[in-house]
């Protein structure tokens, strides 16, 4: 194992202070251990057990490799459940996409299970568990990880804001994860909406500097309406790749929508005054609130976004539009209820949703063939529609895939791995299929995905 690949650092440490990234780095480590965990949630009385973790008393820390190098893990299961674990967004081998009964057995208690890949994208990415999904996601076990750049793109500092939300009931414990009514929805909603698990939080930045700020958003159900106040900046990248066609700026009037599994990554210029302060915002129920502040310190450094060039480009395979092979799939209900069978990775005990018509019969399913063959070399469109009055952000494992065209608006045509699709969208994808295996398909809304709204694709 070539430790010097790989490093862990704190969610909460990343560019907490003036000293930025690196400050924020623990010492390398090789294995990551899945364990319950307790934490105490800011405005509750009592602390929080049962939750799950990396850490025994905080979040999943921040994991970052550099591009090209190696990430070589062994995840060790402590809990009585089962677990696999997930690199969200990153194209990996598909042995090592931690999918159960796809491309690995799940691993129980006391297991351990060996992920080891190079990372071929820089960006924003994260992992979270793929057996259990719901369970183990909702208690706690979601966490960003970065691929950097080999390059010093000349940043001041980075913050990472891993926002997520949490279901407790007045004691300050986890209430039931699910409802049967919110899993036929929109899904089962928290009540402590956290980033890095903070309520609030606020970090220091050096006055004038250019912070780049990743936002994720790693929750089981709700979706992020995000703009930002006190600050100038432009978006860099979406889902770990940098932009080729400019998003808008987000405002209160038109937010930006970072639905599960999304990411967006932000160059952002910190006030000149020592103390002014930059407002990440959330248009929820009841009104806009901060999601997270970050605060100016010292002497203004007088950076100017000019500074920061765009983004290198990931390798990326380009589209070949010529004559595409088009594959329709509809997201929607269920015709009838029914029961999936998902092994030892947890099941809800009925399906609602469907693709195609067909609810996903379980991770453990016997003779449960692809959604579609993707011949591998050629570029295919994905011909997406929601029939359903619901919203579902559609994530795709293992390739990514660019938005052509939209029913309902523009779609900027920027590479991604998670597509939200609205009430009554159709949207046009296309993508290389060069990357061989079964790759999992579904929506990223776990209650959606466990009842029914899932499957994979094949890549032959």
């Amino acid at each position: 194992m070539k430790r010097r690949h790989f490093l862990l650092g704190s969610g909460a440490a990343l560019a907490a202070g003036a000293g930025g990234m690196a400050a924020g780095f623990a010492t390398p480590q090789r294995k990551l251990v899945v364990q319950s965990a307790q934490y105490w949630f800011a405005g509750r009385d009592q602390i929080t057990k049962g939750l799950v973790s990396l850490s025994p008393d905080g979040p999943p820390p921040v994991l970052s490799v550099m591009q090209g190098d190696l990430f070589d893990t062994r995840v060790e299961n402590t809990l009585g459940d089962y677990t696999a674990m997930h690199w969200h967004g990153l194209r990996v081998p598909n042995a090592m996409d931690g999918v159960p009964y796809l491309t690995q057995f799940p691993i129980g208690q006391n297991g351990e299970f060996d992920y080891t890949f190079t990372p071929q994208d820089a960006g924003t990415f994260w992992y979270h568990p793929h057996c259990m999904t719901l369970s183990q996601m909702a208690s706690g076990l979601t966490g960003v990880l970065i691929v950097k750049e080999r390059e010093d793109l000349g940043f001041s500092t980075e913050q990472v804001l891993n926002f997520k939300d949490f279901r407790l009931d007045e004691e300050a414990q986890l209430l039931p994860y699910y409802t049967a009514r919110g899993a036929a929805r929109a899904g089962t909603f928290g009540n402590v909406i956290s980033a890095n698990w903070q309520v609030r939080p606020r970090y220091d930045h050096p006055a004038g500097g250019l912070v780049r700020l990743r936002l994720v958003a790693t929750d089981t159900t709700r979706l992020y309406k995000l703009y930002i106040t006190g600050a100038e900046g432009r978006i860099i990248a979406c889902d770990g790749h940098p932009v080729d066609e400019a998003v808008e700026w987000p405002t209160e009037q038109a937010p930006y929508i970072l639905a599960p599994g999304q990411r967006l990554d932000i160059a952002l210029k910190m006030p000149a005054g020592e103390g002014q302060e930059v407002q990440i915002m959330g248009a929820l129920p009841g009104g806009a609130r901060a999601l997270a502040t970050l605060r100016a310190i010292g002497a203004d450094q007088g950076r100017d976004l000019a500074e920061i060039a765009p983004l290198p480009r990931n390798p990326v395979t380009p589209l070949d539009m010529r004559a595409p092979k088009v594959h329709d799939f509809v997201f929607g209900w269920t015709p009838e209820g029914g029961t999936a069978n998902n092994g030892f990775c947890g099941t809800l005990g009925y399906t609602f949703w469907s693709i195609n018509r067909t609810p996903w019969a379980g991770d453990a399913a016997k003779d449960t063939g692809p959604l579609a063959v993707l011949e591998r070399g050629k570029t295919h469109v994905l011909r997406l529609r929601n029939e359903s009055p619901n919203a579902h952000p559609i994530h795709l494992h293992g390739l990514v895939f660019k938005p052509l065209r939209s029913n309902r608006r523009k779609v900027p045509q920027n590479w991604t791995d998670t597509a939200l699709l609205l009430k009554d969208e159709v949207m046009e994808v296309a993508l290389v299929a060069d990357n061989p295996g079964n790759w999992a398909f579904h929506c990223h809304v776990i209650e959606h995905q466990k009842t029914g709204l899932a499957g994979y694709l094949q890549v032959t």
